[in-house]
């Protein structure tokens, strides 16, 4: 079957480590993920195609066969692209690669130098690859049925029948009969297994044209899955496409050479014409042009860029040439990172899929003893002969077949996490997809995520009145622009003075920064810090209440004595983020604002926006307690952010969304969902989508089971034939697959 499996493990929150496995899935043997990256010095990483692995059970048939070998550290799995990582030491990769071999598997080594984190691309198979060896096997099959009912049952035409159906077979299933022999000598049940005993068994009763005839059209049924499940896996793959593999790059005499982007070195500069999609992540130099940034960040418009503007591989230049200093390698780039960042959701499992993992894991077993039980007992029970109740047997193992309850979530989950991907939304893991829907309450930070995050410069007063204006300009755009904090850039771009030297700088988290400039310290502080030094008094209190009450941000100058100046700057409000924060509230969840900026800059903002619990004045330690705090009074909480000082929340939430986070490594390394452009309506949106998700999922199992029930029930106690079998069975897997395909159309 074409699925994939996973393994977990993160916050203890949502993200229990599980061993076993159920989607594109890292599966650790003896440690966790972050446990291999200490691994000794003698262990190694190496990745394997194995070209006949592509379902949940052969998966877990690897894991067996190299579970007892010693030295191996973990196995990842990535189903949907046929790929094996193995983290072992360097003795026992060759037992390893022995035992999955034993196993009916072959894995083929992988270039390690491929400059994309997924599989090394393959020839696409042709029609005739695929469906001319199906479409001729079905015709044996009708063939069989056909001399079977059209001549008599003499030796000749017997044998004749059976030859034309073994050709069926082989040319159809012979693979999966192999493997399913494989899985009988080991005391493995799974599909393999069921396949393998309902054709032999076929056979041996004399119900060869019947056999031949389930095995053309299993594995027809299943090319078509597979077709159907690669739509959801590429719509993620899709991104590996957007990067160009060349750049033009400017040489030492001037000129410019187009070389492979692995081959670019840091801080070359790029060019890059109208039209083209920018090779590397790097800083605008020189031209102006407005670049499309949907297939990264899911916006509608293009984005106008211009020297110091950051450019980010895979977008794409519009309207005039770009010269770009690089600031990223090719396998660090945004791009890259968001690959590898869906790759490993695609390798999380939800709460759902879990389950199903372990109800199919007592399930398959069970049916197989059932069907031992009928084919035993109906004789004596139901006074029907032993090849009926064989036969009935043979019937219940198609029908029973758990492939159609095995792929209803991966399938599912894959196609949400791709419909999330194309909205900019980049969901790092089925268990926030699915645990997204039971948000409660969002924490939301101010500047950046509510707000636009460019806050201007609006008001400067000089506050000690010997210090000569222009000199305390200088003081503070030296300061400023040594920051990458909002309110300090703003501050800097509103100052028309060069900035000069500042020595021993330093960014003090929560409050402002601090440096030495011609050898006299000074800060560039928020009110809490300068009333954590004693340097407020009541003239500049009132001072400040004033800027405050306007909904202003106010950061103050001064030295080791006394407060120099203050800037006010300003921020407004997204119009998308009254949107969002109008939409949680119809979904029930209750927005809280967050914010380091003080309480009275806070409720101004806050109220226009709509939210109606508001903390100012808080530090990356407040607002993680806040987060503990919302945890028990509404349940399952969220937090929204954008920055550094957002991290220690992001983390602690259930959930934690990145905003803006396009070339932010430590809020996308904080966050579980990342939406690359600053929209707050993809909040609302993902919760949306999770809804849908779980109300997907769960139809999906309800079909497959409801469908085998029925269908289970009519093998022990009616009339049903093996096409009945596999038209049941492979109409159920094609049914859920096609249902949770839906997802691919994005939540709105």
């Amino acid at each position: 079957m074409s699925t994939s499996t996973s393994c977990e493990g993160a916050k203890p929150q949502v993200r229990p480590t599980e061993s076993g496995c159920s989607a594109a899935s890292c599966v650790p043997l003896v440690q966790s993920e972050q446990d291999v990256a200490h691994m000794n010095t003698d262990q190694s990483q190496k990745r394997f195609r194995i070209s006949n692995m592509d379902c949940a059970s052969e998966e877990s048939e690897i894991r067996r066969a190299v579970d007892s070998i010693p030295g191996i550290e973990a196995l990842r799995f990535d189903l949907g692209a046929r790929l094996l990582t193995i983290s072992a030491s360097q003795a026992a990769l060759p037992d390893a690669l022995q035992a999955i071999r034993k196993a009916g598997f072959k894995p083929e080594p992988i270039d390690e130098d491929a400059n994309t984190p997924s599989v090394t691309p393959t020839a696409p198979a042709t029609f005739l690859d695929i469906w001319g060896k199906l479409l001729a096997a079905l015709g044996l099959a009708l063939a069989a049925e056909a001399i079977a009912y059209a001549f008599p049952a003499t030796t000749w035409i017997k044998a004749l029948g059976m030859a034309i159906a073994l050709g069926a077979i082989f040319l159809s299933g012979f693979g999966v009969y192999g493997k399913g022999l494989v899985a009988l000598r080991q005391g493995r049940v799974n599909i393999n297994a069921f396949m393998a005993v309902a054709v032999t068994g076929a056979f041996l009763i004399g119900q060869w044209p019947e056999a031949a005839m389930v095995m053309a059209l299993y594995a027809i049924a299943e090319a078509i899955e597979a077709r159907a499940v690669d739509r959801a896996r590429g719509a993620i793959k899709s991104l590996l496409a957007l990067s160009p593999e060349q750049a033009e790059v400017r040489q030492e005499d001037g000129g410019w050479l187009r070389i492979g982007v692995k081959s670019v070195a840091l801080n070359s500069v790029v060019r890059i014409s109208p039209g083209e999609r920018v090779p590397l992540d790097g800083n605008v130099l020189a031209g102006q042009s407005a670049v499309d940034q949907s297939p990264l960040t899911g916006e509608s418009l293009p984005v106008d860029k211009g020297p110091g503007d950051e450019v980010f591989a895979g977008t794409i230049n519009q309207a005039s040439a770009l010269e770009v200093r690089v600031t990223s390698p090719a396998s660090d780039s945004t791009l890259s990172r968001i690959i590898k960042a869906v790759e490993e959701a695609q390798a999380s499992r939800a709460p759902t899929q879990r389950f199903v993992d372990q109800f199919a894991a007592v399930y398959t077993p069970a049916v197989f003893a059932l069907a031992v039980l009928v084919a035993v007992l109906m004789p004596w029970v139901a006074g029907i002969t032993w090849l009926e109740a064989v036969y009935k047997a043979l019937v219940l193992l198609v029908i029973a077949c758990p492939c159609a309850l095995v792929i209803s979530t991966p399938v599912t989950v894959v196609s949400g996490l791709a419909a999330g991907a194309r909205r900019g939304i980049l969901i790092k893991g089925g268990v926030y997809l699915e645990e997204a829907r039971k948000i409660k309450a969002v924490a939301l930070d101010k500047t950046g995520t509510i707000t636009e995050g460019k806050p201007k410069l609006v008001a400067f007063e000089p506050i000690a009145p010997d210090e000569p204006e222009q000199g305390v300009e200088l003081l503070a755009k030296s300061l400023a622009a040594r920051s990458d904090h909002p309110v300090s850039k703003a501050i800097a771009q509103g100052l028309a003075v060069k900035a000069q030297e500042v020595e021993v700088f330093e960014a003090v988290a929560g409050r402002g920064v601090q440096g030495v400039i011609d050898g006299h310290p000074y800060i560039l502080a928020n009110h809490r810090w300068i009333e954590e030094r004693g340097q407020c008094s009541a003239p500049l209190e009132a001072r400040l209440a004033v800027h405050e009450e306007a909904g202003r941000t106010v950061t103050i100058l001064a030295n080791r004595d006394r407060v120099i100046a203050l800037f006010a700057v300003a921020d407004t409000i997204k119009p998308s983020s009254i949107e969002a924060i109008s939409e949680m509230k119809a979904l029930g969840v209750v927005p809280i604002m967050l914010t380091g900026d003080n309480a009275a800059t806070a409720r101004t903002v806050g109220h226009l926006a709509g939210i109606s619990e508001i903390r100012g004045n808080l530090l990356p330690e407040d607002k993680l307690k806040a987060i503990e705090e919302f945890q028990g009074r509404y349940g399952v909480t969220a937090m929204t952010g954008d920055g550094i000082n957002d991290a220690p929340a992001l983390a602690k939430a259930n959930i934690g969304f990145a905003m803006g986070a396009a070339g932010t490594h430590t809020a996308m390394e904080a966050a579980d969902v990342v939406v690359m452009n600053d929209d707050l309506r993809r909040l609302p949106e993902t919760i949306r989508l999770s809804k849908r998700t779980h109300v997907i999922l769960w139809q999906n199992i309800t079909l497959a089971l409801g469908i085998k029930a029925v269908f289970l029930l009519m093998a022990i106690f009616d009339d049903a034939s093996m096409w009945m079998a596999v038209f049941a069975d492979m109409g159920a897997s094609l049914l859920v697959v096609f249902n949770g395909l839906r997802l691919l159309k994005a939540v709105k």
